[in-house]
C-alpha cells in the first residue's frame, strides 16, 4: 500500500488526466484539488474525493484507469470519514473504472454504506458477494440476495446458509439465477419460513412440479393462486401429496440414548428408508445433508451422500475416518456441498466423529475450483481399493 500525502496523490491524478482536458481546465481543476488536498476540514476532503471521482469518470469507455490511480485513491478512502465514503459509494456504485479493490472495501462497510455498491456495481465478482455473505452482517446478505442477476453459484450458498430473512429475500428476486433445484430447496425451507411461500407462488421459473410441491404448505389464499396458474387438480394432488409426504416423515432428530445393536441397527435401517424415499419423491439435496450434519445425524449424513453420489456407504465411512479430509471434500463437492459451506460441514463431522477425519493436509484446498463430475471421478478413484 502506498503511503503518500493527499496533495501529492492529487498531483499525480492530475498528471494522469491531464491528456483528457485541455490545458486550461487541467491547470484549474490541479490548482482546485490541490486547495482542498492542503485543506483540514471534512468538506474539503469530501470535494476532494468527490472531484478525483468526476476526473477518472471521464475516462473514455473501455479504457482502464491506471492502477497507480486506483492506490492512490485506495489509501485517500481508507482515510476517509464516514460521510464521505458514504458520499464514495453513492458516487461509484454503477462506476466500471472505480478500482474493484475499493468497491469490494466499501461492500464490507457498515450496511448503509455498502448498501449501493452491492446493489448496483458491475465489479463485484461472486468471490466479492460470497466473501460479504461469509463475513458481513444479515443486512449485507440481504442486499446480496436482492442483487440482480445474481450467479447461480452465490444463490445457491444463500440457500445453504439457511438464513430466513435472506432467503426470503432471493425468492423475490426474480432476475437470479435459480435453477430447479435451488427453486425445490427455497420450497422445502417454506415449510418453516412463511415469509416465503407468497413470493415463491409467484416466482417466474415455478413449473408444475415444484408448483405441486409448494402447494401443500401454503394457505388458501395462495392455493388459489397456484390453482389459477398452474390449473392444479385437487383430488389428484391430494393423493400425490399423501403418497410423498407421509411415507418421508422424518424420525425424531436426537437419536434415543442407550440404543443396543438391535437398536442401532432398526435406527439406521429407518434412515436408509428415510434416505431412500426422499430419493424417489426427488427431495434428497446437498441442502438435506447439511442439515443432517446440523442436527448432529452423522449417520443420516452417510446414508444420504452415499444415495446422492451413487457411492457405497462403506467408502463415504472409510473417507470420514481418513487422516486427511480429502476424500471427504472430494464426496461433498460431487454431491453439490459448496465448497464455501465444506469448513464449517467438516467442523461439525470432526465433533460428532471423534476428531476425525484428520487434519493432515492432503491437498484438499488445490481441488477447491473441481467441478462436480470430475470430484466425483476422483473421489472413486481415491476410494476404489476399498472392498464394498
Amino acid at each position: 500500500m502506498l503511503n503518500v500525502r493527499p496533495e501529492f496523490a492529487v498531483t499525480a491524478v492530475v498528471q494522469l488526466q491531464s491528456h483528457r482536458s485541455t490545458e486550461a481546465e487541467t491547470l484549474s481543476s490541479a490548482q482546485h484539488l490541490l486547495e482542498l488536498a492542503r485543506g483540514k476540514g471534512v468538506d474539503d476532503r469530501r470535494r476532494l474525493l468527490l472531484g478525483i471521482a468526476a476526473l477518472c469518470d471521464a475516462t473514455p469507455p473501455g479504457a482502464e484507469a491506471s492502477p497507480i490511480l486506483g492506490e492512490i485513491f485506495m489509501v485517500i478512502a481508507r482515510q476517509a470519514e464516514r460521510d464521505i465514503r458514504q458520499a464514495l459509494s453513492d458516487s461509484l456504485a454503477a462506476a466500471e473504472w472505480a478500482p474493484p479493490a475499493l468497491i469490494a472495501m466499501l461492500a464490507l462497510d457498515e450496511i448503509e454504506i455498502a448498501r449501493p455498491v452491492i446493489a448496483r456495481s458491475p465489479l463485484l465478482k461472486d468471490q466479492d458477494l460470497l466473501r460479504v455473505l461469509v463475513e458481513a452482517t444479515i443486512e449485507h446478505q440481504i442486499e446480496v440476495a436482492r442483487r440482480p442477476r445474481i450467479s447461480g453459484r452465490v444463490a445457491d450458498a444463500i440457500i445453504d446458509r439457511g438464513e430466513p430473512a435472506s432467503l426470503t429475500a432471493l425468492a423475490g428476486n426474480k432476475t437470479a439465477e435459480v435453477s430447479d433445484d435451488a427453486l425445490g430447496r427455497l420450497i422445502e425451507q417454506s415449510r418453516r419460513i412463511a415469509a416465503l411461500r407468497a413470493p415463491l407462488t409467484r416466482h417466474p421459473r415455478l413449473n408444475d412440479a415444484l408448483a405441486m410441491q409448494l402447494y401443500q404448505w401454503v394457505g388458501q389464499s395462495l392455493r388459489e393462486a397456484i390453482g389459477e396458474r398452474f390449473r392444479v387438480d385437487e383430488t389428484r394432488l391430494a393423493a400425490a401429496i399423501e403418497a410423498v409426504t407421509h411415507p418421508v416423515a422424518a424420525p425424531p432428530s436426537a437419536e434415543p440414548l442407550g440404543m443396543g445393536p438391535a437398536d442401532v441397527t432398526d435406527h439406521e435401517e429407518m434412515e436408509r428408508r428415510l434416505v431412500a424415499k426422499l430419493q424417489s419423491a426427488g427431495q434428497l439435496r446437498a441442502g438435506f445433508l447439511i442439515r443432517a450434519v446440523r442436527e448432529k445425524r452423522l449417520s443420516l449424513f452417510e446414508h444420504g451422500i452415499a444415495a446422492l453420489g451413487g457411492f457405497p456407504i462403506s467408502h463415504i465411512r472409510a473417507a470420514i475416518m481418513r487422516p486427511s479430509p480429502d476424500a471427504l471434500f472430494l464426496g461433498c463437492a460431487a454431491v453439490g456441498i459448496d465448497r464455501a459451506v465444506f469448513p464449517a460441514v467438516l467442523d461439525e463431522i470432526r465433533k460428532l466423529n471423534d476428531g476425525w477425519p484428520g487434519d493432515e493436509d492432503g491437498g484438499y484446498a488445490g481441488r477447491m475450483t473441481l467441478p462436480p463430475s470430475a470430484a466425483m471421478r476422483e473421489f472413486r478413484a481415491l476410494m476404489g481399493h476399498i472392498d464394498d
